[in-house]
């Protein structure tokens, strides 16, 4: 009987993973192998010309997918369904999260933003990055309780929820980490007009988006690490030796790999180590220099299948919070992606926000993992 047991629970196991959808799947798989593969790019070279263990990140980003990927399965254990009646605790952890960081002794500032906790063995947690999970689910929760009556959200409904969600922002603001805060901001306004809520609330929040943008930058919301980012979008010029620097080497970096790049742990531009968090933000820029067009266009290619599969489990659906969570984690991860890529070419404000799947970070692959984990539980009970 005892023998039975683990051979039970292993049957288990690969039929709840069969049952997965393959496509999102292998987009995921390849992604996370790819970004392996660019973080020890990056770090490589550099950290054996220091005589340090070249190997040293290339091991904390393994460990950091091992440990998403154990919470992505375990979140498809649980049927979306019964996380729904628990997202009330979940989004309070989230917020106890971002609090925490306000602690002295507790909280940790890097480059600016006192949004980290420190953790034994030298690794840091971003409650930020998890409360995106909380926030979609406690905005899905709130917008679909109208549909379950036969009704579409109301305006009361679409307050309660932008006040749920509003809570977590101002303090994700106030860090001040205003990449996140953005994403999140256009995430809810994705799921907003997905959910049948009044086309005003979208128009609104747009505006509102714009002339906050502008009013955080004069307030001094915004830290003056940020500002200067902002304007070395608009003049790369403005500051030559910090933000205008980065954005400069990222260009050349990507610039020079062409059609087949220079090879892998061949890039004189990451072996130099020209771009500042090239294992982490500019990740795009290794891929860029040396797996060159081809390489990056893979990633891209890996980005539209899993963003295809996604929003058809989305589809598929009946159930409005299955299908809100699924839309909030697409518009999350697209804006994400598209924000990322986008400021290592110029396209996008520097914002310091990683690369889904690829970029080196704790947290921000914890997140993204269950995330995947979300949308494949929908699949697998919408089938």
């Amino acid at each position: 009987m005892s023998l039975m047991r683990p051979r039970a629970r292993r049957n288990k196991v690969i039929s709840n993973v069969s049952s997965y959808d393959r496509i999102l799947t292998f987009s995921v798989l390849s992604l996370l192998a790819i970004g392996t593969i660019l973080v020890w790019a990056a770090t490589r070279s550099w950290f054996a010309s220091q005589g340090l263990d070249p190997q040293y990140y290339l091991k904390r980003h393994v460990i950091n997918i091992i440990i998403g990927a154990a919470l992505a399965y375990g979140v498809t254990l649980i049927d979306y369904r019964l996380i729904r009646a628990y997202t009330p605790i979940l989004w309070a952890l989230g917020v106890l999260g971002l609090i925490a960081v306000a602690i002295p002794g507790v909280g940790s500032t890097v480059n600016g933003s006192r949004a980290w906790i420190s953790l034994p063995g030298g690794f840091q947690i971003q409650p930020a990055e998890l409360a995106k999970i909380a926030i979609i689910l406690g905005i899905s929760l709130l917008l679909s309780d109208s549909r379950d009556a036969n009704a579409d959200p109301s305006d009361l409904d679409v307050l309660r929820a932008l006040v749920i969600a509003g809570i977590p922002m101002i303090i994700i603001l106030l860090q001040p980490d205003f990449g996140t805060f953005i994403i999140i901001g256009a995430a809810i306004i994705v799921m907003i007009a997905v959910s049948g809520a009044p086309t005003r609330w979208v128009a609104g929040l747009l505006i509102l988006a714009v002339v906050g943008v502008f009013g955080a930058a004069k307030t001094g919301v915004m830290s003056q690490y940020q500002v200067k980012r902002l304007q070395s979008f608009v003049d790369p010029t403005s500051d030559p030796q910090q933000s205008g620097y980065q954005l400069r080497q990222s260009r050349i970096t990507i610039g020079s790999g062409g059609f087949l790049g220079r090879g892998l742990f061949n890039g004189p531009q990451t072996n130099g180590r020209f771009v500042p968090e090239q294992q982490t933000d500019f990740i795009f820029t290794v891929a860029g220099e040396e797996t060159g067009f081809l390489g990056s266009g893979l990633i891209l290619i890996l980005y539209g299948l899993f963003f295809w599969r996604a929003f058809v489990i989305a589809k598929r659906t009946d159930d409005l919070f299955g299908r809100l969570v699924c839309v909030g984690v697409i518009a999350w991860l697209v804006f994400q992606m598209f924000e990322n890529i986008g400021m290592t070419m110029g396209l996008m404000p520097m914002t310091g926000v990683p690369l889904p799947f690829i970029s080196y970070g704790g947290s921000s692959m914890f997140a993204t993992l269950v995330g995947f984990g979300l949308l494949q539980n929908v699949h697998v009970r919408s089938r």
